[in-house]
């Protein structure tokens, strides 16, 4: 694909945009939650493990803890119990139950609904942060770069080797999409990593953007080679 400005850059990121839409349409957040709360919890544990496992221990942790007042007065014992599959589980358990006491002390029991505040929230970084944003008040301040995003970025040559980190990722996909698509950018994508930019074995030939993707269109053309 031959180098483009902002410009194509942005008219190319519109289509695919509106593939996905037509697609997977809003995307649907994997993690089970009822509220801001428990959404917030859900993505600090889902740090280096999969939405999957965490939706099979999550219905037993809100049952008991579901509310910041439940958890801030949890035993760390009683949480890592629960949370044990997860991996990671001393220090997410100590995260959260500090998160539930922060949210008491400092937010009157509220999740914030503002990007920097949630980062004082003991285990919430920008991913975290921009999650909570879009799925729980619809207010995309960013997009939530997780490991399908921040691979999507690339192999759509939105990003170049140099971005390395998804902070860096995210600058670049922020000055490409409109602040009306972060709302979906993160949801859709995890889907389409999911199931056709997967990570091991990329679907291209499937690919419903692999016209617009220059990962696609080499790799369709080594096939036809």
């Amino acid at each position: 694909m031959p180098r483009e400005n902002m410009t194509q850059k942005r008219e190319r990121a519109a289509e695919i945009e509106r593939r996905m839409y037509e697609y997977y349409g809003e995307g649907e957040c994997s993690l089970d939650h009822m509220d801001p709360f428990t959404l917030t919890v859900a993505v600090v544990l889902s740090a280096q493990c999969t939405d999957a496992a965490v939706n099979k221990i999550s219905p037993t942790l809100f049952a008991r803890f579901g509310t910041p007042e439940k958890m801030a007065h949890a035993s760390i014992e009683e949480i890592e119990a629960i949370i044990h599959p997860l991996g990671f589980y001393h220090a997410k358990a100590r995260n959260i139950k500090a998160l539930a006491q922060t949210v008491l002390s400092e937010f009157g029991g509220e999740i914030p609904n503002d990007i920097d505040l949630l980062q004082k929230l003991p285990g919430v970084g920008r991913k975290t942060a921009n999650v909570v944003m879009c799925q729980a008040f619809r207010n995309p301040q960013g997009i939530a770069v997780d490991t399908h995003v921040f691979r999507i970025a690339h192999q759509l040559g939105f990003a170049t080797r140099n971005d390395d980190s998804p902070a860096k990722v995210e600058a670049k996909l922020l000055k490409i999409y409109p602040q009306r698509d972060w709302l979906f950018i993160n949801h859709q994508w995890v889907h389409f990593g999911r199931e056709f930019c997967v990570a091991r074995r990329p679907k291209c030939a499937e690919c419903f953007v692999n016209d617009l993707c220059p990962a696609g269109k080499k790799a369709l053309m080594r096939t036809a080679d």
